[in-house]
């Protein structure tokens, strides 16, 4: 994983620092967010953010960025952004479920009711809401359509 704060961790001293930044302030609210966003070049640019917010006071994320073969078909796409998602707020549950304590995460998906992604929302949802985290889509899925946008141009 990459950060812009702490330059490229392991997926442990990621955890670790997550941990200490919501460690520091511990009577703030915080938010964990998973999202996944790519852009089709001739190949498929997919970059998953860990979004760590402290409500009213800023954040920080990390991020990842995977080149795959281009997937041209949007609800595949949708698919393979969610899978990634889930599959990284997994770990990170488990990491925190075994060292720590429980946190809440939520997955951000880059879709909305505008255009050609609505139609898959509400599986998306569902699959996600099956595997125990909150979802969000757009306009309030800052992790995926924001972060996540932005570094898989």
């Amino acid at each position: 994983m990459k950060s812009i704060t702490y330059g490229e961790v392991s997926f442990g001293a990621m955890c670790k620092l997550i941990k200490n930044y919501i460690s520091k302030e511990n009577k703030e609210e915080y938010k964990i967010t998973v999202g996944t966003d790519s852009q089709n070049y001739d190949i498929t640019k997919v970059v998953i953010v860990v979004a760590i917010c402290r409500i009213g006071k800023g954040g920080i994320f990390f991020y990842d960025v995977k080149k795959v073969n281009k997937i041209t078909n949007i609800r595949q796409k949708l698919f393979y952004e969610t899978s990634l998602s889930i599959e990284m707020a997994t770990k990170l549950s488990s990491y925190f479920n075994e060292h720590d304590k429980k946190y809440d995460i939520s997955i951000h998906v880059d879709a909305g009711d505008n255009g050609p992604s609505s139609s898959v929302i509400p599986e998306i949802t569902g699959w996600v809401k099956g595997c125990g985290f909150n979802c969000n889509t757009k306009p309030n899925s800052y992790a995926a359509s924001s972060i996540a946008n932005r570094y898989s141009k």
